[in-house]
């Protein structure tokens, strides 16, 4: 996860949840791959170890990195080699990328706050949009 999320997670555990969508970029051709991998490693619990590990692997990327990271992660081969492969896998992964073509997400990481594209995605940034956010809320409650 970008460490910045995770920090801002800890600040506001009760206000802040993130959603993860795929977007893989055209770019890169183990994008898909890799995007259907973590997804797979998400079902047996470890897609934030795998995401991680995919970005610090990304320009070293082909399908024996993504078996590696996978045994290191101590996964099931069997039921995750089944996971990858699922059709339904390979609809979410279209799925996300459409709805972010539609968002004007060009690239990776995008961040959004309440809709909201960030453009600085800086600690400082974040937080401010995040206490906004977070006033508006309470403002509309009141």
């Amino acid at each position: 996860m970008v460490p910045q999320l995770e920090q801002l997670l800890e600040k506001y555990p009760a206000d802040l949840k993130v959603v993860f969508k795929n977007f893989p970029i055209r770019s890169h051709k183990y994008a898909v791959k890799a995007a259907a991998a973590a997804l797979a490693a998400g079902r047996q619990g470890k897609f934030w170890e795998f995401h991680d590990a995919l970005f610090r692997n990304y320009n070293r990327l082909n399908d024996q990195k993504i078996i590696d990271i996978s045994k290191e992660l101590g996964l099931d081969q069997t039921k995750f080699a089944e996971h990858r492969q699922n059709p339904a896998e390979t609809a979410r992964i279209r799925q996300d990328y459409q709805e972010g073509l539609r968002l004007g997400v060009r690239g990776t990481p995008t961040v959004f706050i309440n809709g909201k594209k960030i453009k600085n995605r800086g600690m400082t940034s974040m937080e401010a949009e995040i206490e906004a956010a977070l006033k508006k809320a309470s403002a509309k409650g009141s």
